[in-house]
């Protein structure tokens, strides 16, 4: 048996957050984990509940448009993702009587769906025993079993086999779950809360002194980048129904920076031009 099972699980009992897609259909956990795609939860938890609201089937968002589907994802960031659950939705509502299905593979063919929100919406909407290897679990487990202050960008197959030996037979979901939150509240990236730490005693990285990882983790300057131009205007038409290619060019200083951000934002059918040098949202 996994000797760190009973401590994280019991732990998970007594400290867990009251989030609503615990207690869900699986259609409202597939939801939130593509809202939680690169997103934290604080900004996450609104929104899902907007979006429960309006949309609780598959078959609801399915027949929003493209444009009322970006306006609702307001601030999330990477608004592809919207357009790729509003896709995966109209799959659903059409191919899957309306219902989220639960393996894997099949998953996976839905666009949007990777490796690991494939395994966490199994796990979590359908307790089905899935490796969900998110970057707070591996964090945690990194610490405690490997030693490391952080893990490597990517799973290796190493570490993947050595996740899976650790995987309960039963309640798989639950241990996903337990140790996803014991890294979000506790094992935190930076300032960890070792204190609270219900299995510090059994902790490599404790033992070997906390020692620095050699991976350099820089985050990104939002300001000036390609990304936040695309987002400026993105925003700016949720609030208008088009705009000119003049007007959105007064919202950013540079203007080649704008010409780049309204082909790549057409490209990834996030824009649509409706006339000369006329912008909206997607019909």
């Amino acid at each position: 048996m996994n000797p760190l099972e009973k401590p994280i699980v019991n732990w998970f009992k007594r400290n867990k957050r009251d989030l609503p897609w615990r207690t869900t259909t699986p259609w409202g956990v597939m939801v939130s984990e593509y809202m939680l795609q690169q997103t934290p939860v604080n900004r996450v938890l609104p929104k899902w509940i907007e979006w429960m609201e309006r949309w609780p089937t598959p078959k609801d968002l399915a027949a929003a448009t493209p444009a009322q589907v970006i306006t609702a994802w307001g601030r999330l960031g990477y608004p592809r993702r919207a357009l790729r659950l509003h896709a995966a939705a109209q799959i659903i509502a059409e191919d899957f009587n309306n219902e989220v299905p639960e393996d894997l593979e099949t998953l996976q063919t839905l666009p949007g769906i990777g490796e690991y929100t494939a395994a966490a919406i199994a796990a979590f909407a359908f307790d089905q025993r899935t490796l969900v290897m998110d970057v707070n679990i591996r964090r945690v487990l990194t610490r405690v079993i490997d030693g490391n202050e952080h893990p490597k960008p990517a799973p290796t197959s190493r570490e993947r086999a050595r996740r899976l030996a650790l995987l309960p037979e039963k309640n798989a979901h639950i241990w996903a779950a337990a140790t996803m939150e014991l890294g979000a509240m506790v094992c935190t990236s930076k300032n960890p809360k070792c204190e609270l730490c219900p299995v510090i005693s059994a902790c490599n990285w404790r033992k070997n002194g906390y020692p620095k990882s050699d991976l350099i983790r820089k985050s990104q300057d939002w300001h000036g980048t390609d990304r936040k131009c695309r987002g400026t205007i993105i925003q700016a038409l949720r609030e208008s129904e088009s705009l000119t290619e003049n007007a959105i060019k007064k919202l950013w200083p540079e203007e080649s920076q704008v010409e780049k951000a309204l082909k790549t934002l057409q490209e990834d059918l996030l824009i649509e031009a409706i006339s000369r040098k006329r912008y909206r949202l997607p019909a």
